[in-house]
């Protein structure tokens, strides 16, 4: 089972999307901030982030770099309202996979996760 993390200011998001993924076999976690995601993967196996880019405290730019400098393994697919070729060639550039626009479609966005995870797996 593959084990997820939703990054994301909106708590009831956090809920909803967690909730969904788990109802379809993924192991799904969430926080709400920059550093409780940087905490948890220091202290977790996560294979997939799910990463809002827009959020108060610090933004998903801060944790691309900061999954950088640790060197992990972690999958990153940024999932933000705020949708714009410069934040998707940016996030590529630190290593996110693939950039959904919110509202998501769920349909679309388990796509992109099993295609991540695929890869991995190959």
């Amino acid at each position: 089972m593959f084990n997820l993390l939703v990054v994301d200011d909106d708590k009831k998001l956090c809920e909803v999307l967690s909730e969904e993924l788990n109802e379809i076999g993924y192991n799904a976690d969430y926080v709400t901030t920059a550093d409780d995601a940087i905490n948890f993967v220091k202290s977790k196996i996560v294979d997939l982030m799910l990463l809002d880019l827009k959020m108060p405290d610090k933004d998903g730019f801060y944790v691309l770099h900061k999954l950088k400098e640790l060197d992990t393994n972690v999958k990153t697919i940024v999932l933000t309202a705020f949708a714009d070729v410069n934040g998707a060639m940016e996030s590529a550039k630190l290593g996110a996979l693939d950039f959904i626009s919110k509202p998501y479609d769920l349909d679309e966005l388990i796509i992109a996760i099993r295609k991540v995870l695929q890869a991995d797996e190959q």
